[in-house]
């Protein structure tokens, strides 16, 4: 992978910073600090506005896109489009990794494709953004994404259910049926929560919560289903 600068990075996106700072911050992993003190801040602050917003924008873009869809749809929808696996891709797809400050550790481990630390990238990169450029600069910008990822979300999970596909998915394969492990249950019983994880020939594939067994079940297999069509859409 060719490593970028931060500035090399805006400078390839098309994207004019007027506080370069806040891009460095928002590539800057808790890890980096260990090795370069100097540094100061990560980007971890950054990152909690840039999911406060990426909500807001991804919910406001559905909200236009399909007037006729139901709440319900809209929420699976907006789930979908920001669920960790799904901002990890959009952080593959503008080539965020090359640009990430990492410590040596985390670079030797694999981090700059890590889901789960570009994920993080993203929604500070998002959060830096929101900040220097404001609400319309991330609009234009995500856009485009958003348009393409919800034609695959759309395709696979929303009016399916999503347990029969996961299901017909892991039949096709000769695997085991998805099995659903409650791992949690809180609160009192008028309003109980479930924690639910599907598990396919041992290996987990996604998780969901929900008020119901049933609702946290299918939320899992939703999560399940999109990780599967990702990773298709990579090959």
């Amino acid at each position: 992978m060719e490593l970028e600068t931060p500035k090399q990075l805006a400078k390839r996106l098309k994207i004019e910073f007027k506080n370069y700072y806040l891009l460095e911050r928002a590539l800057t992993h808790r890890s980096f600090l260990n090795e370069h003190p100097e540094a100061l801040e990560d980007n971890e602050r950054l990152e909690f506005l840039g999911d406060a917003v990426l909500d807001f924008v991804v919910g406001e873009w559905l909200y236009n896109r399909f007037p006729e869809m139901p709440e319900g749809d809209l929420t699976q929808m907006r789930a979908a489009l920001v669920q960790t696996d799904q901002l990890a891709e959009f952080a593959r797809i503008i080539g965020l990794g090359r640009a990430l400050r990492l410590s040596r550790g985390e670079v030797k481990t694999g981090g700059r494709m890590r889901n789960s630390l570009l994920c993080d990238a993203f929604e500070a990169f998002i959060g830096a953004l929101y900040i220097d450029k404001g609400i319309r600069e991330i609009q234009l910008f995500i856009n485009s994404y958003l348009e393409s990822a919800s034609d695959r979300i759309l395709k696979y999970e929303i009016n399916e259910d999503p347990k029969s596909k996961l299901q017909e998915w892991s039949q096709s394969l000769g695997y085991s049926p998805p099995k659903y492990v409650i791992y949690n249950a809180n609160g009192p019983d008028h309003l109980k929560q479930f924690e639910v994880q599907v598990f396919i020939n041992n290996e987990p594939f996604g998780k969901g919560t929900g008020s119901r067994k049933q609702t946290a079940e299918k939320k899992a297999a939703r999560e399940a289903l999109n990780k599967i069509h990702l990773k298709k859409e990579k090959k």
